[in-house]
């Protein structure tokens, strides 16, 4: 891995290459001690899904030498969870996503932190 492109970024690029969708980017420094950052994406279904979390693990591995720590949901795909350490995975199709909705979660979870003058 390079030391000027994070690796969040370098996720990112990767799940670009196979059209992930409405890919998002969320600090979680400082509210976590799991990671530091989220990376969440869609998929157009589950074949999808699997393919960009296994693409985006063979590329960091191949290209950057940095191997996932494991991985989760890939046999049913409906959301896939690669864990990089510093930077956690989330590959989901749609309606999951909406569901959950992580980014409103940490969203949240963020803004109850500072009010409460955590951090």
């Amino acid at each position: 891995m390079t030391e000027e492109i994070p690796l969040r970024q370098l996720i990112v690029d990767a799940l670009e290459e196979l059209k992930a969708l409405d890919i998002r980017i969320v600090d979680v420094r400082g509210q976590t001690s799991v990671t530091d950052w989220l990376v969440i994406a869609s998929g157009t279904s589950s074949r999808h899904v699997k393919s960009l979390a296994e693409h985006v693990s063979q590329e960091m591995k191949v290209k950057y030498s940095v191997t996932a720590l494991g991985s989760e949901g890939a046999d049913v795909a409906e959301w896939v969870l690669v864990d990089f350490d510093s930077v956690v995975l989330h590959v989901m199709q749609p309606p999951i996503r909406e569901f959950y909705d992580l980014e409103r979660l940490w969203d949240r979870r963020s803004r109850d932190t500072a009010e409460n003058g955590e951090r």
